[in-house]
């Protein structure tokens, strides 16, 4: 009988403050609760962050532990440089609705490559080959396509051959995609790990 007394006064309370704050009701420690009123009846909610559980890592030796660290140092190097892709690829897929010509396009194209050559030419030219490579799966999670489908589609088919072959020549595939269940899991795992703060850029 208690513990009914003690929750009709806190929802008799709770619904004074709800009808004076306009439909959010503050807490004394800072925290905001909803309040949804339906059919005379009062309704608290509150957003909360989504927790996440995870075991800690594990590591067979120390070489492996030391490759993991290599594999999140090198994951932040170049997912900046994936993002940056993928919005990017979103902004010249809404210039070219403007284009009417296929040569406006292609100086277009031509004219985005200078600009980015010049903002991040030097820094991706000062990338490892393990990072090239991460970055070629990367830019695949980021813009659904991988780069020999944008090269060939941006430049055509030669410059999407030509670049396959240089990549080639330095051990990676431009036609690589990111398979984030198992070949990729690590990444994904780092990436999931920046993307809740756990791991800084």
């Amino acid at each position: 009988m208690m513990r009914l007394l003690l929750i009709i006064c806190l929802l008799v309370t709770f619904g004074e403050a709800a009808f004076s704050q306009n439909d959010t009701l503050r807490l004394e420690k800072g925290g905001v609760l909803g309040v949804h009123i339906e059919d005379g009846d009062t309704l608290y909610y509150a957003s909360i962050n989504e927790a996440v559980i995870s075991a800690e890592r594990s590591f067979s030796s120390r070489r492996e532990y030391r490759r993991y660290q290599r594999l999140i140092e090198n994951v932040k190097t170049v997912y900046p440089y994936a993002q940056k892709a993928a919005d990017i690829l979103e902004d010249m897929n809404r210039e070219f609705m403007d284009l009417d010509s296929e040569r406006e396009k292609r100086r277009y194209v031509r004219e985005v490559e200078d600009r980015l050559m010049e903002e991040f030419g030097d820094e991706l030219k000062s990338l490892t080959i393990t990072q090239g490579h991460i970055l070629i799966k990367l830019i695949d999670r980021e813009t659904g396509n991988t780069s020999y489908e944008l090269v060939k589609e941006l430049r055509g088919s030669f410059s999407a051959f030509f670049w396959q072959s240089v990549a080639r020549l330095f051990g990676s595939n431009l036609k690589s995609e990111y398979d984030p269940l198992y070949e990729d899991r690590l990444i994904e795992d780092i990436i999931f790990l920046i993307e809740i703060g756990e791991i800084e850029l």
